[in-house]
This record gives structure tokens, C-alpha cells and sequence, in this order.
């Protein structure tokens, strides 16, 4: 079952619309009262993180590209939530950088309080999974010492459609496609730490709450993005996440 955040459109409205929740089947969004055809409605963030814990160089062809080796434990780092975008919003290029680049990523939702998790069971602290972006300016990552810079600026976190529980086969299948061309293609099980081991990790170091986000690394492939750019990323079974890249002021 394909769950999403929206909100319905209306003309001109004088405040803002109240957010809801759905079932998304076919081309209709389902609540408990109304349906909705997709034309109607706004789609949202499938949820409202507290934080956006990343993973760098979990899939070993990605390490590779980038000059790196694959790390003996998880490479954490932070995308702050006002980084977050939903689908279709536009990816905002800042002008102060001049490499900007797509990170397609499977992306894991908690859906409880998660502390010091055996990961015998983290699946029962996730809420699902869907489609994520770490978009990344690649310059500022290679220039600071840390990452928070190149990682934040607002748009740089896209994240949807829709939330599917799980397991997932780990033959899945991410893919990110560029202006139509396939960039990126690989089965999640070429992650070299699982979605289970991070939750389990992660929650050793710090809480995580329903609704936290962790973005599990993105496969070879990354490249720069550029005004004009569409931007697809499709995980067999959630969904395809688009975006639009358009220049910043």
C-alpha cells in the first residue's frame, strides 16, 4: 500500500489548504472520506522529518568515483529539513556554486522512536521507504572540511512520492534518470551497509523519531545538473520522484 502527504488544490485559495494523508492507487488518492484524481491535489513530503541523517559511499562503485575507499563503518553526516522538497518542486541551483549534482538514493522513514535498536529488529521501527535526492554541491563538499555547506541549501533534499512499507526485495531496483538518459542504475542490495544495519547504527549514536529520515547512499553515476534539467529517480515499487532544476537568484 502506497501512502502520501498532500494537499488539494483550489483556485486562488485565501489560506492555505489543511495537509492530508491518502492511499495512492492507480491514479486516484483514496482518504477515509473523499478520493482525489492526482490533478487535484498537491503532493508533499511523504513525511516531516526532525532530522536528515545521509550516508556517504555505502554503494562501492560510488567510493570508487569519487577517489575514495568503501569506509569500515557507516559515514554519517546531516542534511538540515529545511533542505526538504517535494515532488515536482524545483531543485534551486544557488549561484555561489558552480557544481551542483544529483544523488539518487532509496530513502528509509522511521515510524517510531528508535533507540539502541538490535538490528534484529529495525524493521519494525521503519514506517517505509521512498525516493530521495542528496543533491550536493560538490565544489563546497571538496572545499570545507565538513559537508553541512554543500548538503543544506534549501531544495537540496527532494524526497517522494509516496511511502511504501516494506521488507523490499533487495533486488530492487534505483534508478535516476537525467533529461530521459539513465545516469544511475543499481539493485539496492549492492548497499554495503543494509537498511536494517543503519537504522541499528544510527540508533546507537542518537534517537530517531517517526518521521526521521535516513538517505542510504546513492550508486555510481552522479553528475552535474544544470538549468533546464529534469531529474527522475525510480525505485521499483515506489514510485518515480521528478524535479525540475532551475537557476537560483
Amino acid at each position: 500500500m502506497l501512502t502520501v502527504r498532500f494537499q488539494r488544490r483550489v483556485e486562488e485559495p485565501s489560506s492555505p489548504t489543511p495537509v492530508q494523508h491518502g492511499v495512492w492507487e492507480d491514479d486516484h488518492i483514496q482518504t477515509a472520506t473523499e478520493s482525489f484524481t492526482l490533478d487535484e491535489v498537491t503532493l508533499l513530503p511523504p513525511c516531516q522529518p526532525t532530522k536528515i541523517i545521509g550516508v556517504g559511499k555505502n554503494y562501492a562503485d560510488h567510493a570508487q568515483e569519487m577517489g575514495g575507499q568503501v569506509p569500515a563503518e557507516p559515514l554519517l553526516f546531516l542534511k538540515v529539513p529545511s533542505s526538504l522538497t517535494a515532488p515536482g518542486q524545483p531543485i534551486v541551483l544557488p549561484q555561489v556554486s558552480q557544481m551542483v549534482h544529483y544523488e539518487g538514493e532509496l530513502a528509509v522513514v522511521i515510524g517510531k522512536l528508535a533507540s539502541r535498536v538490535p538490528i534484529e529488529t529495525a524493521q519494525e521501527y521503519i514506517a517505509g521507504y521512498t525516493c530521495g535526492n542528496d543533491v550536493t554541491a560538490r565544489d563546497f563538499q571538496r572545499k570545507d572540511n565538513q559537508w553541512t555547506r554543500a548538503k543544506g541549501f534549501d531544495s537540496f533534499c527532494p524526497l517522494g512520492p509516496c511511502l511504501r512499507p516494506g521488507p523490499l526485495d533487495p533486488a530492487t531496483r534505483l534508478e535516476t534518470r537525467l533529461n530521459g538518459k539513465i545516469v544511475q542504475s543499481a539493485p539496492i542490495s549492492q548497499m554495503v551497509f543494509s537498511p536494517y544495519f543503519l537504522v541499528a547504527y544510527i540508533s546507537q549514536i542518537m534517537t530517531l523519531y517517526p518521521g526521521d529520515v535516513i538517505l542510504t547512499g546513492t550508486p555510481a553515476g552522479v553528475g552535474s545538473l544544470s538549468p533546464g534539467d529534469l531529474v527522475n529517480i525510480t525505485i521499483e515499487g515506489i514510485g518515480t520522484l521528478t524535479n525540475p532544476v532551475i537557476s537560483g537568484p
